[in-house]
């Protein structure tokens, strides 16, 4: 049995550059894929998006958790995630704007400021692991605003 802070997940070749990865302990599963012009068909994500994909999700967790914490009324979350990549192989990313639009009923937007900057400078393991410059904008939008 693992130690109770390892993470375990399993890549799986279907075929072609499709991979299936599941993880051990939620058993969830990602497909992974790459685009035509490297073997793949498109089929599914790119390692590369699934990377950020990731880092979004984490980092949205806990803002939305903090948020609910602090009983705001948001009604809606979505973190727009965009990554900028070395010329030069590995290619890494360098730089890494994460947009947040929160949609709620009267939420205070130094809630949501003080909850992205916890998540990005305290919780969210995605972050605290690349190698990059990661940075953020966000918005409160009114619940009935906007569409």
């Amino acid at each position: 049995m693992a130690p109770s802070n390892t993470t375990n997940v399993s890549v799986n070749l279907v075929g072609g550059m499709l991979f299936v990865a599941t993880a051990e302990r939620s058993r969830g599963t990602v497909v992974l894929d790459s685009d035509p012009g490297h073997g793949g068909v498109g089929g599914g994500m790119m390692p590369m998006e699934a990377l950020l994909a990731s880092l979004g999700s984490c980092t949205a967790m806990d803002a939305i958790s903090i948020l609910r914490k602090k009983r705001q009324r948001v009604t809606g979350m979505q973190v727009q995630v965009h990554g900028q990549r070395a010329e030069e192989y590995p290619r890494r990313y360098t730089h890494i704007t994460l947009e947040f639009v929160v949609r709620g009923i009267g939420v205070d937007p130094a809630a949501v400021q003080r909850s992205i900057e916890l998540s990005q400078t305290k919780y969210c393991g995605a972050t605290a692991s690349l190698n990059a410059e990661i940075t953020y904008t966000y918005r409160v939008e009114e619940e009935g605003e906007g569409a």
